[in-house]
């Protein structure tokens, strides 16, 4: 029997109720529970989790009218630590939610700090909470770089283990026997990131892995608590993967092919396993396989429809670590991110994904099905230096015989990510409201090898990469599926710069209209106003700081040229933002009214970098809907 399609307002509902993934599923030391953050369940994010035998229907651990996100399992698999901001501002507090009381979030640190928290670890003897601060606490002020802290939450304590030297994204990680403490820094260059090591007494912080200034270490622990599983970017460009071993401090490769590695974006080791998952991703698709760390057996996972990430297999002791079945992630542009059990060995004697055990019981709660979203097409071009690029186009789904309503171009943010064949809400409800979308994974984005990701260092942001979404709006131009005059542009935080961008200078074609959500305008301003350990990521891309290259943080900055829109504007700021804050939007506005440029402004009080909260995404989808029907209907041949 077939279906009646949905009107708009029920179809917005239904989408607004469909659980999200706020982050990677996390699975218990013991391998027993997965916990999750899901999105658009209630009023805000929360934490939930599931037994991986699928015994149980999830359970939701936190309920709060705040965002709530996991952090970490204790290594007793009994509790997690949670951390919860106010009104999506990012200045974290750290909570424990034991399994067996669910809804009871115990206060580790204080309310709405005056720094930001990273990480947090509960030590095995259940004492002491390892995390990073950019504070200090002898002082009470706080710091550019992020210091790793042991709290004692019987006492109150906080010891400074590590005291880095400039602000970067630190995440410390503990090991399994309370030892050390793994950490990165970027103390010798922006561009680079060392791995580093200090005992949680705090009497030895070292430097132990160091392939140069500018070259990048992802390290994370294995289950022993003894190797260290790394990723390395070197400063010729080039991606390995390795171990290093505490006892011996030897350096061992497991995958030093550049060719192949190049493809790695992640990599680590499971508890329960002896086999690394090895995140690989080739075309925007996933492509992971199990690598035994110990002999280098493979076992290749073949492609399938849609994406599957492996995260820890299930208990299994006669496995002897392989895991006769594995907890992971399936997705796909027309199946919600599900957490599902599956079977390595089911994969490859041909089962797809049919065969998967779901976990999360995602459509369980929505009245959606597949056949209700529009799959993601793959379409290529070439940009105006000839170089390939690749994005995914939505369809609009009109009536037979009638046109589609415009073109939206859909811009992810990052720079370093990339959008891939998965369930976006916002893109199926502009596609359900009548506008092709298209989303493009521009030079600079992850997913197509480190050479390309590393492409947009050569001009720094605002350069070429530009003109690949421009040339992929004048692609569809030409083969007929987008009209001239029609094409709006948006997206959020790097999205929403590259919307700015794209109205400020290809504007009124092929860009009509411009609806940046959380968009840098004003680089200088974003590099003085943003949180400190995003100021090292400016400088790798642009080349330097505002003081050492003034001009080209000007030129990069769409406030300068504002002078030249043509098109329509809508502004769109959560004003707790700390990542690109309220203060872009205030000198944007300035530069706009003085050049009589109309716009409009839409913002939250409750929302930080990007929109999440339901009552929120209702009002701003309607309102871009609202926003690109008008702006493009003006750009209609007669």
């Amino acid at each position: 029997m077939t279906r009646r399609p949905m009107t708009r307002e029920a179809f917005l509902d239904a989408l607004l109720a469909l659980p999200s993934l706020g982050d990677w599923p996390q699975v218990s030391p013991d391998g027993r529970w997965v916990a999750w953050v899901w999105l658009r369940v209630g009023p805000a994010a929360d934490v939930w989790v599931a037994p991986t035998d699928g015994s149980q229907a999830p359970q939701r651990l936190t309920g709060t009218p705040e965002n709530t996100f996991a952090v970490s399992w204790t290594f007793d698999s009994q509790a997690l630590i949670v951390e919860q901001d106010r009104g999506g501002n990012e200045r974290a507090q750290l909570f424990r939610v034991r399994l067996d009381r669910p809804n009871e979030l115990e206060p580790l640190t204080e309310p709405d700090p005056p720094y930001f928290v990273r990480g947090g670890q509960l030590h095995p003897n259940g004492r002491w909470l390892v995390y990073g601060a950019n504070y200090d606490f002898s002082t009470r002020k706080p710091l550019e770089p992020t210091w790793i802290y042991r709290h004692d939450l019987e006492t109150g304590e906080r010891v400074p283990l590590a005291k880095p030297r400039r602000g970067a994204w630190v995440w410390p990680e503990l090991n399994v026997q309370g030892t050390h403490v793994l950490y990165t820094r970027k103390d010798r260059h922006p561009a680079g990131q060392q791995a580093w090591l200090v005992d949680v007494e705090g009497r030895e912080d070292r430097e132990i892995l160091n392939f140069g200034d500018r070259a990048k270490v992802e390290p994370s622990w294995l289950p022993d608590g003894r190797r260290v599983l790394f990723l390395v970017e070197r400063e010729d460009k080039t991606r390995a993967l390795g171990l290093w071993d505490l006892h011996t401090e030897r350096v061992e490769w497991l995958i030093d092919d550049p060719q192949e590695a190049q493809y790695i974006e992640r990599a680590f080791v499971p508890f329960g396993s002896d086999y690394a998952v090895v995140v690989a991703v080739r075309e925007a698709r996933l492509r992971p396989y199990l690598l035994h760390v110990g002999t280098g057996e493979r076992i290749e996972l073949p492609e399938i429809r849609g994406n599957l990430l492996p995260l820890a297999p299930c208990p299994d002791p006669e496995s002897g670590g392989k895991g006769e079945e594995w907890v992971g992630v399936y997705f796909s542009s027309t199946h919600p991110h599900d957490v599902v059990r599956f079977s390595p060995l089911e994969l490859s004697e041909g089962a797809g994904p049919e065969a998967f055990r779901s976990l999360s019981r995602v459509w369980e709660r929505t009245p959606l099905r597949p056949e209700d979203f529009v799959p993601a097409e793959d379409v290529r071009w070439r940009s105006g230096d000839g170089l390939e690029i690749q994005g995914w186009l939505y369809r609009a789904r009109v009536p037979e015989g009638e046109r589609p309503k415009g073109t939206i171009v859909y811009v992810h943010g990052g720079p370093t990510a990339h959008s891939s064949d998965s369930l976006n809400p916002q893109i199926q409800f502009f596609a359900h409201c009548g506008f092709n979308v298209l989303d493009p994974n521009y030079r600079g984005s992850t997913g197509f090898g480190l050479e390309f990701q590393e492409k947009i260092k050569e001009d720094g942001w605002g350069g070429r990469e530009q003109e690949d979404i421009k040339t992929g709006a004048e692609a569809l131009i030409a083969r007929g599926i987008a009209e001239p005059g029609r094409i709006g542009v948006t997206g959020t935080s790097y999205g929403g710069y590259s919307a700015w961008c794209q109205i400020t200078r290809y504007s009124p074609v092929p860009i009509a209209a411009a609806a940046p959500v959380c968009g840098m305008t004003d680089l200088i301003v974003d590099y003085e106003t943003t949180r400190p350990d995003l100021r090292p990521y400016s400088e790798e891309m642009l080349g330097g700081s505002p003081d050492e290259i003034p001009e080209k943080y000007r030129e990069r900055s769409p406030i300068h040229f504002v002078q030249n829109i043509r098109g329509k504007l809508l502004i769109v700021q959560g004003l707790q933002d700390p990542n690109v804050t309220p203060a872009n939007v205030e000198a944007v506005r300035r530069r706009l009214d003085e050049a009589g440029i109309e716009y409009e402004v839409l913002a939250f009080e409750d929302e930080g970098h990007g929109i999440l909260r339901p009552k929120n995404l209702k009002t701003l989808y309607l309102k871009l809907v609202e926003f690109f029907e008008r702006a493009l209907a003006q750009g209609r041949p007669s």
